[in-house]
């Protein structure tokens, strides 16, 4: 799905490019916010709901990064500079992204803006930081582990809440399932998470694991079951909401349980003796 037309180049061009390279900031992020909404008019409406916005400022920040390579003209200067200038989601979220292609060739010049981004009051801004920053794993793998297992005991839930999620086995961390050790190595410092902002991540990251890996997460599941801490049996629980909807009866034993309650979804006991 091609939504960058020959025209919105021109627009990217003139309106955004020119003025980085001017050092034209609040022009560039008026027009960046601009470009964003015409990105998004382009999505077919059937696919605007897996795609929106996210998939624009995607794709807005490969092109514009790939612009600036071009004319090798301070690409981390300018992304940095950016970021540090915008004062809303879309252009930071650009931002964010042509940090996280600059991190590929060096990923401690940009280590600073991405944990500050996860530390946003800003919701939109916290999620481009972990959606970025899954780059920077993939390429870096040991480097990262190292800084993400620090940033694990941070005081900052918001912070806490990032490393888990940047963490969950997802499209660019499907190699996970193959070395679940990686993330797991990690979110075990939050098995007993008080914050619910992290500890709903956790949960949830342990629950795409169990997509692929479910031997895995049962035992995780008992081992925090076995603890008798109320946060790490939330979070047990929560790993489960996967696994109930083929083992129903294994979950609730494992729980302790009788029903088991997802959003609107509920298993019971009762209804799987009868069948």
């Amino acid at each position: 799905m091609n939504l960058i037309t020959n025209e919105i180049k021109e627009s990217i061009d003139k309106n955004i490019k020119k003025n980085l390279l001017l050092k034209k900031y609040d022009i560039a992020i008026i027009n960046i916010s601009q470009i964003i909404d015409d990105l998004y008019k382009n999505i077919p409406d059937n696919k605007r709901i897996s795609y929106g916005r996210v998939y624009t400022i995607k794709i807005l920040s490969k092109y514009v990064y790939k612009e600036l390579i071009k004319l090798d003209n301070y690409e981390f200067e300018i992304s940095s500079t950016l970021f540090v200038k915008s004062n809303e989601f879309k252009s930071r979220g650009v931002a964010l992204g042509m940090l996280s292609y600059y991190g590929i060739s060096d990923y401690q010049k940009v280590l600073h803006y991405f944990e500050f981004a996860a530390g946003s009051s800003d919701w939109n801004v916290r999620e481009f930081s972990q959606m970025f920053f899954r780059k920077l794993i993939k390429k870096h793998p040991e480097e990262i582990h190292r800084y993400l297992f620090k940033l694990a005991r941070s005081k900052d839930s918001n912070i806490r809440r990032f490393v888990s999620e940047t963490l969950r086995p997802v499209q660019e961390n499907k190699w996970f399932y193959n070395d679940p050790n990686y993330s797991l190595s990690i979110i075990k410092h939050l098995f007993k998470e008080k914050a619910a902002y992290p500890r709903t991540s956790v949960g949830n990251n342990l629950s795409d694991l169990a997509r692929k890996r479910p031997d895995i997460v049962y035992k995780i599941v008992r081992d925090l079951v076995a603890t008798n801490d109320k946060n790490s049996y939330w979070i047990a629980y929560r790993a489960c909401r996967n696994l109930v909807k083929k083992e129903p009866i294994k979950v609730m034993d494992i729980l302790q349980v009788d029903e088991y309650k997802y959003k609107k979804r509920i298993h019971k006991r009762s209804d799987y003796k009868r069948n």
